[in-house]
């Protein structure tokens, strides 16, 4: 977790490569994503400290050094400011629409992170829509809505949306796999804080949430305490995102 934003944040003695790969894609700015997928590649162990302490930092482990080692619940939280929300409004519900409608995202050369769609409204099958949701980095919002509106005819859509007040907030953890009961601790953490959700992803090991930017820091927070993550000694920023 990151130590500005959560100053209970604590140093890991050892992440698995996997756990480690998931952080970096959620945007935890610890390791390059492309760093990571190569040791984990040529099952290669990697050592992360700073170069302004004698701390031996934390070993990312990707073969024998973490054989025997049992796995976190949850290792860490991420946050990520830097998405944006695309909703297309009133997309005809029928086979192939979702199709056209990510080729022609990918034919503008982005990238699409987390998906939702809504259930379908219409008075029969025929006139039947829905809304599909995706996230998708800053970056790329100009290109994607210039090539959906280009597109408008032919996937039927009624308007385009965008919200780039969003963060997304994602709870790793490679113990997710055997442990139950981590959506409840995670949700029910985020019902107290208030923070409302407006979207859910997940995968084996992660689960990513969508909230307003201005909550998800306090999102971070009331969820890194609710998986005991929290250490009683402050953690001190050397330089960039480490201690």
């Amino acid at each position: 977790s990151d130590p500005r934003m959560i100053k209970g944040a604590r140093k890991l003695e050892a992440i698995d490569v996997e756990s480690m790969l998931e952080l970096a894609a959620a945007g935890a700015k610890i390791l390059h994503i492309r760093a990571v997928e190569f040791a984990r590649r040529h099952n290669v162990d990697l050592r992360v400290r700073s170069t302004f302490s004698t701390d031996p930092g934390t070993i990312v482990y990707s073969g024998k050094a973490g054989a025997g080692m049992e796995e976190s619940v949850v290792s860490g939280v991420a946050v990520d400011k830097g998405q944006t929300k695309i909703m297309v409004i009133g997309i005809p519900d029928v086979p192939g629409k979702a199709a056209d409608l990510f080729t022609i995202v990918a034919d503008a050369g982005a990238n699409i992170d987390m998906i939702v769609q809504n259930t379908p409204t219409g008075s029969d099958v025929v006139d039947a829509v829905s809304d599909i949701g995706f996230t998708l980095p800053k970056s790329d919002v100009k290109k994607v809505v210039a090539a959906l509106q280009e597109n408008q005819a032919k996937l039927g859509f009624r308007v385009v949306e965008v919200d780039d007040e969003i963060g997304k907030l994602s709870v790793v953890g490679a113990g997710m796999r055997t442990h139950s009961g981590v959506s409840a601790t995670l949700f029910s953490a985020l019902a107290k804080a208030g923070i409302n959700i407006e979207m859910i992803s997940t995968s084996e090991i992660r689960i990513s949430v969508i909230t307003s930017d201005d909550q998800v820091e306090d999102a971070a927070r009331a969820v890194h305490t609710a998986f005991g993550l929290d250490s009683e000694i402050e953690a001190v920023v050397y330089a960039g995102t480490g201690r």
